[in-house]
């Protein structure tokens, strides 16, 4: 088949691509950053991913039989704001079904809702009713934080470990995640492709950890074990703030903190993802949170 999958020289979308060309299928990639290095040596032909010609997006679909879309944008800057890509996407959407796409992967969020006042999870319910309301048959997976070599939050926890005498929890971090580990979700988006029923899908690993056991186990698996102080939310999220400076990034975001506090970053469902947090840190635990993860380097 042809595949066209946004993002394959980035995070998730390069270990669904890496996973689509071992199969020996024909991967072609919708990108907004054509110079970022190519994992793939040019084995996928990359086209710009641009939300204001659909023709050029339809023209660049046609004879494509799947879409993998991992679009969007963790927190607004400058135009790139997520009302926006809630818009891009449908665009992007509404160019695969014009192209004459079969079936579209979508990526989504666990606990995804129009109604939620935030937008990060009420862009993502958008965008999934896009697709379901777009005639292509679909699959809509729903992960919650990605965890991985090139992830960012795991990351970060384990960079300040390392670095500060003292950790500030937002609350008393009780509130719950289900970390999954992105090559598993890469995995279930590849068998996604291969199916023709349409289906919403959790993507979850196989671990719920309270917030606060999660960043114990990162302690201890880099032995970077530090006294964990709880704060008032908009405290911690000032402390990230104020670190955002020196780094010059952005650690922490409202939404994030309030998302994750809701239990937002779990599932009802069974775990579909296999990879435990635990054994992942035990495998990497010279590397995690060495070097910070810059979310603004990498995509601005």
């Amino acid at each position: 088949m042809k595949i066209a999958v946004t993002g394959a020289f980035s995070y998730s979308g390069k270990y669904i691509t890496g996973r689509l060309l071992a199969r020996g299928e024909e991967v072609i990639t919708l990108t907004n950053h054509p110079n970022r290095p190519d994992p793939f040596a040019g084995k996928v032909k990359a086209f710009p991913l641009n939300f204001k010609n659909e023709d050029e997006l339809i023209s660049t679909l046609r004879g494509t039989d799947v879409l993998v879309n991992t679009y969007w944008v963790r927190f607004d800057k400058d135009n790139n704001t997520q009302p926006r890509a809630v818009e891009n996407t449908k665009i992007l959407v509404s160019a695969a079904a014009k192209a004459g796409v079969k079936r579209i992967v979508h990526i989504s969020i666990t606990n995804p809702s129009a109604d939620s006042h935030l937008p990060y999870f009420w862009g993502k319910a958008a965008n999934e009713k896009a697709v379901v309301d777009s005639g292509m048959s679909y699959a809509i997976l729903r992960p919650t934080v990605l965890f991985g070599k090139e992830d960012i939050l795991i990351n970060n926890i384990a960079w300040l470990l390392r670095r500060l005498p003292i950790f500030g929890l937002p609350g008393d971090g009780s509130y719950k995640l289900s970390p999954v580990y992105v090559d598993d979700l890469a995995e279930l988006t590849v068998e996604s492709i291969y199916t023709k029923e349409n289906y919403v899908w959790d993507a979850v690993g196989p671990d719920e950890f309270t917030f606060k056991e999660m960043v114990l186990l990162i302690g201890k698996m880099t032995a970077a074990n530090k006294l964990l102080i709880p704060l008032p939310p908009r405290l911690a999220l000032w402390a990230a703030q104020f670190m955002s400076i020196f780094v010059k990034d952005v650690m922490l975001t409202p939404e994030e903190v309030d998302g994750l506090m809701a239990n937002l970053l779990i599932s009802k469902e069974p775990p579909r993802c296999k990879t435990s947090l635990r054994n992942w840190l035990e495998e990497n635990k010279a590397t995690v949170g060495k070097q910070y993860a810059s979310e603004l380097a990498r995509h601005f």
